[in-house]
């Protein structure tokens, strides 16, 4: 039994026609692929399709055999991988991580400083919340980290962003006919608050109402931002969440910014100085172009 016997096999299954199998995807002529057929079928000991007039079907026989041929299709498109990166010098790696939704803002600007680069590095990219982003960068897992200031020995972090911190609420909702929110008009048995995970959100936010006199009294906590957001759909409740979400806000839930000194949150870069990436270095020599190139997209979209 030779591969090429499983990839006509294979081929006829899925296209359910000896014609179509042998014209658009063996290119071959149908006389041959059906002798084809009947060499693997005598090999195999079984009948594997029944042959009607609207073409082919599958026996019982011929359904056991199809995911085995599929497997071995694979395994062998793999071994040949395999030998063809064996004989290859490896290329250096560059993985990035992202706190879930900056990916969407900042890896275009990524890519665009690496574009020279990236033809010739294994690119990996990746998305978690914060404080794992900062634990991988701490453990050497990725190279660099779009996150908050994480705590974490060995990371140096560069800031490359402050966004204001909104109200997010239904679009339903009475305060949405506000231009600006007073964090006073929420009411705090409606409020959405935070899990010990967005620790850096949750301290900003608590520092916030602490300053104000505000008590919330949370019912329901979020622990990333795809949760809050739909805490906000599926409860009518109210958060506190950066402006980098509200791209991917629902039409069901809206954002208004806080009336007066809003807070703000920082997004960094974060790395270890003793990694020694040249890619990771070249980098962070063109991370200011990173940033102005953001300010100016956000210049176009004001």
């Amino acid at each position: 039994m030779e591969l090429r016997h499983l990839r006509y096999f294979v081929a006829v299954a899925e296209e359910g026609s000896l014609t179509v199998a042998a014209e658009r995807r063996l290119h071959t002529a149908q006389p041959s692929l059906s002798r084809q057929l009947r060499d693997l079928e005598l090999e195999v000991g079984a009948q594997l399709f029944i042959r009607g007039p609207r073409g082919v079907e599958l026996t019982a026989a011929g359904r056991a055999f199809l995911e085995h041929a599929r497997l071995a299709l694979r395994e062998a498109g793999e071994a040949v991988a395999a030998a063809r990166r064996a004989v290859r010098p490896p290329k250096p790696s560059f993985s990035v991580g992202f706190l879930t939704g900056q990916e969407v803002i900042w890896l275009p600007h990524v890519t665009n400083v690496l574009r020279s680069q990236l033809k010739d590095i294994d690119f990996r990219v990746s998305s978690d919340f914060s404080p794992d982003i900062g634990e991988a960068v701490q453990r050497g897992e990725i190279d660099l980290g779009f996150c908050r200031l994480e705590p974490q020995p060995d990371v140096s972090y560069k800031v490359i962003a402050h966004e204001p911190i909104l109200v997010i609420l239904p679009a339903d909702h009475p305060l949405a006919a506000r231009s600006a929110i007073d964090v006073r008009e929420i009411d705090p048995a409606s409020f959405i608050g935070y899990t010990d995970t967005p620790h850096v959100l949750r301290g900003i936010v608590d520092r916030y109402l602490r300053d104000r006199g505000v008590p919330m009294r949370p019912t329901q906590l979020l622990d990333g931002i795809a949760t809050g957001i739909s805490l906000v759909a599926s409860t009518g409740g109210v958060t506190l969440l950066p402006a980098y979400v509200e791209p991917l806000l629902p039409r069901s839930v809206v954002s208004r910014p806080l009336s007066g000194n809003a807070p703000v949150i920082e997004i960094a870069a974060g790395y270890r100085a003793d990694n020694p990436s040249p890619i990771l270095r070249f980098f962070l020599e063109n991370l200011d172009q990173i940033v102005a190139a953001r300010a100016n997209a956000l210049g176009r979209d004001a």
